[in-house]
């Protein structure tokens, strides 16, 4: 998949890492993809360099959420909820709130 409008980031999870749909929390060195289509904001996750991408958890966000490229990485590299002495991994579902 190769869009126009596609933008990338790489960054190091936090220790609760990232909530992916298909492979759940993934964690390490990370490549973030975001691109519009039918009036949302798309975005998927990788292991840096790897072939396989997952989506985002609570992507699409709607294009009216005012929310970025720049915002969702900055969010996906704060840390998540501790919850019973664990950090929890982060996803989109509560961007909004950060």
């Amino acid at each position: 998949m190769t869009a126009k409008d596609e933008q990338h980031s790489t960054f190091t999870s936090t220790t609760g890492g990232v909530m992916t749909d298909e492979a759940g929390a993934i964690t390490g060195e990370l490549e973030l993809t975001t691109h519009h289509e039918d009036g949302c904001l798309h975005a998927r996750i990788r292991y840096a360099e790897a072939a396989e991408w997952y989506t985002v958890s609570g992507s699409p966000m709607p294009e009216e959420s005012e929310t970025s490229h720049e915002h969702i990485a900055e969010h996906l590299k704060t840390p998540g909820p501790v919850v019973s002495g664990n950090e929890e991994a982060v996803s989109l579902g509560n961007l909004q709130e950060s």
